[in-house]
């Protein structure tokens, strides 16, 4: 089998064409491949498949072989495999995703292959039954109080078409998000489970974040989870529209009006191509 490894801001997945590759288990295949010691090592396995709705689709897999809506940096990835290997000709497409369907937006380097994409990550979700929370189903959780271990934390939860529960911190870098992010994203207020984005703010327009990923652990990168802090940024009233995201793996840069679709621009990088014989 066929893969390619690529990373978008250091949140690094194994990528599989399912226009040329056939994946019979891709749960079972995403815990083989993810394992950095006995595997190829990565965040997760993503998918390249024909669409009948859009350019392609995508699928994501979690190294536990869990299934994930949607990864921004996983679908800007996508879009610069696409292009790069002559599976689409145009640099505007659309993909499909378990969050829906996404506009992309790609610029190319000298070399002529793809290095940014611009994503229309589409409307944040906002009420608790979309999300999903338990409680009140049309009730926003803005700064609500999360009690945690031994913590008290105010929350913020939004849905990029998968669930975020955005915390703000003095000092995210020696935050211990390994303690309280597996707390936070199996707590029983969030029956499937949550990222957790883990944020301090620099300025009313940058921020440096931390993200503890549903079934996968703590990640370089969350492309969904930048967009949720943009938009709980903006509803805390902490940052403004537009924001730079400090991230551990690089920088991406969103905006969001306050009522229309989030937009992500970053990077995209392909690593190395190889062969994988499952057992």
């Amino acid at each position: 089998m066929k893969f390619t490894k690529m990373h978008g801001a250091g949140n690094d997945y194994i990528y599989i064409d399912g226009f040329r590759e056939r994946v019979d288990d891709p749960a079972g295949l995403a815990r083989t491949v993810s394992d950095r010691h006995f595997g190829i090592g990565g965040d997760g396995l993503i998918l390249i498949l024909p669409s009948d709705s859009a350019d392609v689709r995508m699928r994501i897999f979690n190294p536990d072989g869990s299934e994930a809506e949607m990864c921004g940096n996983g679908l800007r990835c996508v879009a610069k495999y696409a292009f790069d290997h002559g599976l689409v000709a145009a640099l505007r497409i659309t993909v499909e995703t378990g969050a829906g369907l996404l506009p992309v937006e790609m610029f190319t380097a000298a070399s002529g292959l793809v290095d940014r994409v611009r994503v229309n990550m589409g409307r944040p979700r906002l009420t608790r039954a979309e999300i999903p929370m338990t409680g009140p189903a049309d009730e926003r959780v803005v700064d609500q109080p999360l009690q945690v271990l031994d913590r008290t934390f105010r929350v913020t939860c939004v849905s990029m078409g998968n669930p975020h529960c955005v915390i703000y911190v003095d000092d995210v870098a020696t935050f211990p998000v390994a303690a309280f992010g597996p707390a936070i994203e199996n707590h029983p207020l969030f029956p499937r489970r949550t990222n957790v984005e883990f944020v301090e703010v620099l300025s009313p327009a940058e921020v440096r974040q931390r993200t503890w990923e549903r079934g996968a652990g703590e990640t370089l990168a969350c492309g969904t989870g930048a967009s949720a802090v943009t938009v709980a940024g903006l509803l805390t009233g902490r940052t403004g529209p537009q924001l730079l995201n400090h991230l551990t793996g690089g920088d991406l840069e969103l905006a969001w009006d306050g009522t229309g679709e989030v937009f992500m621009t970053g990077p995209a990088a392909e690593v190395f191509t190889g062969e994988f014989r499952p057992r």
